[in-house]
């Protein structure tokens, strides 16, 4: 989520040395690097790409990262009558007004256990109640081995998704405040993770090392983002179907 702040006014047009590059050096947008995609099954990339969406408001980077899971587990819909699953629609069968007015625009957004709790609310909304969904909250950087587990195993079927929950500033070398995303795809030999963002105002999907992603997760978010202050990031694990 991308909060807005208040503009700058300058007496003439910004000097060349105030302006700065799209992505920082721990992001690499999928279209100057896509080899791994071309050479790999990437399972979920194929299969939930087509659903990620730009979140509908600067606040609303949860609930658009669910409804691009939801989707992308339960796939194309076969007839043409069947419509697929908008964020507003996915919000209207949870019936949740918290989370309808956190992902508001100028909403606060969401707290890391509050993900994990909408996304466990919007599976039983969406049918998808089998499902189980775990999270991992690292406590520090150290923790990188559990993260890698964790990322081998969704890389391995499109029948799970990973939720991301990340200061997105760490990564691109923009803004400094919490956001959440869908893992695209975990390139292991590179030890890096696309990440499929649902900022499309500003960005499309990029590549970050693990390490970064560690710092990403890890970092807590500032004062000025008043309720959220503190917050630290994690994993939320939409599992396979049980039984």
């Amino acid at each position: 989520m991308r909060l807005l702040l208040p503009l700058l006014l300058f007496a003439g047009p910004l000097a060349a040395q105030d302006t700065q590059p799209k992505l920082g050096p721990n992001a690499t947008p999928i279209t100057a690097d896509n080899a791994f995609l071309r050479d790999h099954p990437a399972p979920d990339y194929w299969a939930f790409s087509p659903f990620v969406k730009p979140q509908f408001s600067t606040s609303a980077c949860s609930i658009a990262t669910v409804t691009a899971a939801l989707n992308g587990l339960t796939g194309l819909a076969p007839n043409a009558e069947d419509e697929v699953m908008t964020q507003q629609v996915l919000l209207d069968r949870t019936g949740d007004s918290t989370w309808a007015d956190l992902s508001a625009e100028g909403g606060d957004g969401v707290t890391f256990q509050q993900l994990a709790d909408f996304t466990a609310q919007a599976l039983a909304a969406d049918g998808l109640a089998d499902r189980i969904v775990t999270t991992y909250q690292p406590a520090d950087t150290a923790a990188i081995d559990d993260v890698r587990t964790m990322l081998a195993e969704n890389e391995a079927t499109a029948d799970n998704a990973l939720l991301l929950y990340f200061n997105q500033g760490v990564v691109t070398g923009d803004w400094d405040g919490p956001h959440i995303s869908l893992i695209g795809a975990y390139d292991a030999e590179a030890d890096r993770v696309l990440i499929l963002e649902v900022d499309q105002e500003w960005y499309i999907p990029y590549w970050t090392p693990v390490p970064v992603l560690m710092e990403a997760m890890t970092k807590p978010t500032g004062a000025e983002h008043g309720p959220l202050e503190g917050e630290t990031g994690g994993l939320v694990m939409i599992g396979a179907p049980v039984g």
